[in-house]
């Protein structure tokens, strides 16, 4: 099983990419412009991705943030809530779930943002 950083924290109305915090267990926020419908809520990073270099975790935080090459293959139900790509010779994959507002099962409206946690998952396809 993988091991995940989860990181609940908002993410700022209009934000690009943020300063790491501790806040935020030193993960950056993703601008909006993810899954082209509204930004995550919150966004879990497996520790794979967390021990990468700062600067290739910059990249792989960026290739998502600007994701836009969407195909059969790596959204394999043309959600455009799932993606891989490559960076450094590895392999990632990023996911976005849709959990009711408590987190403790699906969202019976995922359109519906108000009763709806958007929770982005950014992990190594090793880590699957």
């Amino acid at each position: 099983m993988m091991g995940l950083l989860l990181v609940l924290s908002a993410f700022p109305a209009g934000s690009g990419i943020t300063t790491p915090s501790p806040q935020r267990g030193g993960v950056c926020a993703l601008p909006s412009r993810l899954s082209h419908t509204a930004r995550p809520t919150s966004t879990c990073l497996t520790t794979g991705v967390d021990a990468l270099p700062s600067d290739v975790k910059a990249i792989v935080i960026r290739r998502v943030a600007t994701f836009s090459d969407f195909t059969a293959d790596n959204d394999p139900h043309g959600e455009h809530d799932f993606g891989s790509f490559s960076v450094a010779g590895r392999k990632f994959f990023f996911k976005l779930d849709y959990y009711d507002a408590t987190m403790t099962r699906g969202s019976e409206d995922p359109a519906d943002l108000a009763k709806t946690t958007r929770v982005l998952t950014i992990m190594l396809a090793s880590e699957y």
